[in-house]
């Protein structure tokens, strides 16, 4: 009997040590909250040079956080987004530009896909193996509204999508077959807004011309239950975030947080804060605030919102004693619409491969964790899948990705800079080309007529001057690197393409 109990007691003591050991291991996960924000610029905020628009929040945020000066997107949504989700380039998913702002023929271009394949797993899925509970919360528009139409590729034409306020998709969308490509099927525990919809203004017959354009209650998205309450979509978004935040505070989780905002339509937040940018100077430095007042006022008024409604997660992070195990990465898909904001110091806007269209805004904030401070380093969004892995201690994944894990940055860690990468098989501001940045070089060759542009982005962030022919050694270096890229990942060309790789 007397060795029965020992035996018992032996027993308890290593279910408690494996118990302790356990719940250690899962308390060194940090939680993840990834915050995207939707077409806003490098310079949309204040920690970037905005004098104009106020993001007093984000600015003494990033002031403790690691800030980097070179982030990188693809210049147009779905895109980013698929790379992003993905950790792939566009290519592989075949998604170059949205859809329905495609240009021109199918020789010309490689039209893209719409929906991302069921073949390309997304990082929700490896961190769910990982024991995170997670959810996406807004802006999806990595599934097209007909996925049947896009089995035969490639496409003799660009896709299309239904009139604003045709629910006539939404039954097929939620069988079981279509879920697939939503963020449940893609291993997401919930979705709160997610669908094809690219804007929030698509549940209403007018469009952008409604008085909501979404982003007022009520909001006509089949996949955000109405509330009593519900005023502006930016806060609904946030009220969802700091509940499931609430509901899985023992973590770890994951928070996929995709504002709508600030994408257009424009619908200012509130009559006060219009008033605010209305007779506010604007900035001659960046140029905002100079042209198209009143929608760059209501632009400044949903980009305000988005500030205070980042401030309302960290506060309930400290609140709640969250935030030295939580990791916050702030970012946006792609650069400024060129009808809302304007950067004097970068050439170009949305939908363009200049520095204008691709570099946005980023840091990462992780109190006691990360250093404050000014990253030059040149990232991009493919890294973000690779980086979420590293954090989840996931040693096992064998997926290819294209990305780079940024957690030696975060930790000031030597970290190998290599060049980046953009193929773009389609039109829509810009004809179908590939590019590279590498070091302060980045070089645009087009691919229908093989012309290149060269631009030294240390000396002309304006990308004012092509210095392909002044600098002709370093064009053709470049040239080859990039070409080498295609030809080594067997990267399509459109059939009108002058190249041969």
């Amino acid at each position: 009997m007397r060795t029965l109990k020992l035996l018992k007691t032996l027993l308890v003591c290593l279910f408690a040590i494996w118990a302790c050991k356990s719940q250690e291991k899962a308390q060194n996960k940090p939680n993840i909250i990834f915050i995207l924000a939707d077409d806003l610029g490098w310079q949309d905020v204040g920690f970037m040079g905005s004098k104009w628009f106020e993001t007093p929040n984000l600015d003494a945020l990033a002031s403790e956080s690691m800030v980097f000066s070179d982030a990188y997107m693809y210049p147009t949504c779905s895109p980013s987004r698929a790379a992003l989700l993905t950790g792939k380039q566009s290519f592989r998913t075949d998604v170059y530009n949205v859809p329905v702002l495609e240009k021109g023929n199918n020789q010309d271009n490689i039209f893209s896909r719409w929906t991302v394949g069921l073949e390309h797993t997304m990082y929700a899925e490896p961190l769910k193996k990982a024991g995170y509970k997670s959810t996406h919360i807004g802006k999806w528009h990595v599934v097209g509204p007909n996925p049947e139409e896009e089995a035969n590729y490639p496409f003799e034409q660009h896709l299309k999508q239904p009139t604003s306020g045709n629910f006539d998709w939404l039954a097929h969308h939620n069988s079981a077959d279509i879920q697939r490509y939503y963020p449940v099927g893609k291993g997401f525990d919930k979705n709160v807004g997610g669908s094809w919809w690219g804007d929030p203004a698509r549940g209403y017959n007018k469009g952008y011309k409604s008085e909501s354009g979404g982003y007022k209650a009520p909001f006509k998205n089949p996949y955000i239950e109405d509330k009593k309450e519900d005023e502006w979509l930016t806060d609904r978004l946030t009220d969802e975030t700091i509940h499931f935040i609430k509901q899985n505070k023992k973590g770890p989780f994951f928070v996929n947080l995709h504002y709508y905002a600030p994408h257009r339509p424009i619908v200012p937040r509130n009559e006060a804060w219009l008033k605010n940018f209305m007779t506010k100077q604007g900035d001659s430095i960046t140029g905002q605030g100079l042209k198209n007042r009143e929608e760059a006022a209501g632009y400044a008024t949903m980009i305000a919102s988005i500030d205070a409604n980042i401030k309302r997660i960290f506060d309930y992070l400290d609140q709640a004693g969250l935030r030295e195990n939580t990791i916050v990465i702030f970012t946006s898909d792609n650069g400024f619409n060129g009808l809302t904001s304007k950067s004097n110091a970068l050439r170009g806007a949305k939908g363009m491969v200049y520095e204008g269209g691709i570099r946005v805004p980023a840091f990462v904030n992780w109190k006691g964790k990360i250093d404050s401070g000014v990253s030059e380093t040149p990232i991009s969004g493919m890294d973000y899948f690779p980086t979420f892995l590293d954090l989840a201690h996931v040693k096992n994944y064998s997926g290819d990705l294209d990305g780079k894990s940024l957690l030696p940055l975060y930790k000031k860690e030597p970290f190998e800079e290599r060049p980046l990468f953009w193929h773009l098989a389609s039109t829509y501001r810009n004809p179908p080309c590939s590019v590279i940045r590498k070091g302060d070089w980045k070089l645009i060759q087009f691919l229908n007529d093989g012309k290149i542009e060269l631009y030294n982005l240390k000396t002309d962030l304006k990308e004012s001057k092509n210095l392909a022919s002044k600098n002709s050694e370093v064009a053709t270096q470049l040239v080859n690197e990039l070409t080498a890229w295609r030809k080594d990942n067997k990267v399509p060309l459109p059939p009108a393409s002058v190249l041969q790789f």
